[in-house]
């Protein structure tokens, strides 16, 4: 039996999620080229992981 636990937090996350998506008429390749924009446009808050150092090292094909 599931049972249907409603968290206020995560209930917000979603519809934040849900109007962000709608920005970009649910387009998944739209979403992802605005978060790619963001990251560039943000790049200076970005922390660095060890996956994303390591992936960075990696010589290009």
């Amino acid at each position: 039996m599931k049972q249907n636990l409603s968290d206020p937090v995560i209930d917000e996350l979603r519809e934040v999620r849900h109007r962000i998506s709608a920005r970009f008429e649910h387009d998944p390749a739209r979403m992802v080229a605005f978060y790619i924009e963001q990251q560039k446009q943000y790049q200076d808050r970005l922390i660095e992981t060890a996956k994303s150092i390591e992936r960075d090292e990696q010589p290009a094909a």
